[in-house]
């Protein structure tokens, strides 16, 4: 009889299936980035309808197959229930998803990815949080994590406060990413050079940037 296996993840993105069924995409602490199929997940009352929703963080049960997984059963920890209810937060959370999907990679070691992901879903969560800087202290740390941040710009004149920034982004971990504030200058710094360092090494288009682009 095949064995199941518990994963450690977050819910990366769902598409539909059939009549019933989800396909998602899971990014876990043990495998990296994982397809998964749930049946019956878009019937009405179903145990894995909201476990299989963008951000869902927890457990999930799964047989193993030869192309894709069977998702059978979830202990979700965190839903992101705010996230739901506020429609620029989840734009942003969905752009994050988005950037770690097309960086992540099956079978590859991608906790750190999986948990910068869950706490930038996390600060965009508070208020008291800009999300803009979430966003481009998200965007510069995937940079690091993926060994492409070019550090500090050497060709501009730029605040201290911003070098201090960038260099704190870079040496720290996740966990203390989002536990502190900016300038109104410093976080227009911080724009300008995330936004081009995404440009010049990423250099792809994220549909979900695109909408968020266009509401805020």
């Amino acid at each position: 009889m095949q064995e199941q296996i518990i994963l450690t993840g977050i819910v990366l993105k769902q598409s539909p299936v059939g009549e019933y069924d989800k396909r998602i995409i899971l990014l876990t602490r043990e495998r990296g980035k994982i397809t998964a199929f749930a049946r019956g997940a878009r019937r009405p009352g179903n145990k894995l309808a909201a476990a299989t929703d963008p951000f869902a963080f927890g457990h999930f049960k799964l047989y193993e197959g030869k192309n894709a997984y069977t998702l059978t059963e979830a202990d979700v920890q965190n839903y992101f229930e705010e996230l739901r209810m506020d429609y620029i937060g989840a734009c942003y959370g969905m752009y994050f998803s988005e950037i770690a999907d097309y960086y992540t990679r099956e079978n590859n070691d991608e906790y750190e990815m999986m948990k910068l992901l869950y706490v930038a879903l996390r600060a965009l969560c508070k208020a008291a949080i800009s999300k803009e800087l979430v966003r481009y202290v998200y965007e510069c740390k995937v940079l690091v994590i993926n060994g492409e941040f070019p550090g500090v710009p050497t060709d501009r004149a730029l605040e201290e406060s911003t070098k201090y920034t960038l260099n704190y982004i870079a040496a720290s971990s996740a966990e203390k990413l989002y536990t502190f504030k900016v300038s109104d200058s410093v976080l227009e710094e911080l724009r300008q050079i995330s936004t081009e360092y995404m440009k010049k090494i990423v250099n792809h288009e994220f549909k979900s940037l695109e909408v968020l682009q266009n509401l805020c």
